[in-house]
């Protein structure tokens, strides 16, 4: 059985739009927020890194004419936008939360400072931390890989739109093979895009297991912390 205490959870602008083409969808946010509840009130320490791609894609952006790094700045606003929307969710829940920042941008959020983030999770606050690493040209999940690895979690937990890593796209190929365990290495060598490879090498390097995981199903977040058979652990 898996025995995280500390994880930080990735948690996609996508996610947040639900049935909905752009913005944010109330629900499933109200829906992630209880499902992140459910952790604090087991005692485990979350941190949370939300992407953007809901409101703005810097990528994206550039292939519209947006200069590259204007863009990517454009993507980190949106990403603070979504954590002050998931704070809110998270506070009507009656959970203690703060949202740190890459970049100062007081007083809508605190500057993150890996010691005061740390300490807010042992006094058992949540930790929103949001603009990425600060910089251009790198995902939000490099900034969750390298958020996981300054604030010493246990793992790292992805969550998607299905039930850990493939050999295929599942969507597109029913028959893909499911992997409940694979290496970092095994992952390179089969080609499997578990996360962007400046984070997975991250990970790798750092010895931080990755669990991917449909976060779409409720009480997903939980599970996947406890349970083996719950989406891939990649270590």
């Amino acid at each position: 059985m898996r025995n995280f205490k500390r994880v930080i959870i990735k948690l996609s602008g996508e996610a947040l739009m639900g049935d909905k083409s752009f913005g944010i969808h109330h629900q499933s946010m109200e829906g992630y927020a209880a499902q992140i509840r459910e952790l604090v009130d087991e005692g485990i320490q979350p941190g949370i890194v939300v992407g953007g791609g809901n409101i703005f894609r810097g990528l994206e952006g550039a292939g519209s004419g947006f200069d590259r790094v204007k863009g990517d700045q454009m993507g980190m606003l949106a990403t603070v936008i979504n954590s002050l929307g998931l704070q809110s969710a998270l506070q009507n829940q009656g959970v203690k939360t703060r949202v740190y920042t890459a970049v100062r941008m007081e007083p809508f959020a605190e500057y993150y400072v890996k010691e005061d983030a740390v300490e807010a999770l042992e006094q058992g606050y949540v930790n929103i931390v949001a603009a990425g690493t600060g910089n251009p040209y790198f995902t939000t999940d490099s900034a969750a890989a390298l958020r996981a690895l300054e604030m010493n979690a246990d793992a790292l937990l992805k969550g998607t739109r299905v039930d850990g890593v493939y050999s295929e796209d599942p969507e597109k190929n029913p028959n893909a093979r499911h992997y409940d365990s694979i290496t970092f290495n095994e992952a390179i060598e089969k080609q499997l895009n578990v996360m962007d490879m400046t984070a997975f090498a991250l990970c790798r390097d750092n010895h931080l297991p990755i669990v991917v995981f449909n976060i779409n199903l409720p009480g997903q977040m939980k599970k996947a912390i406890h349970q083996d058979h719950i989406g891939t652990l990649v270590r």
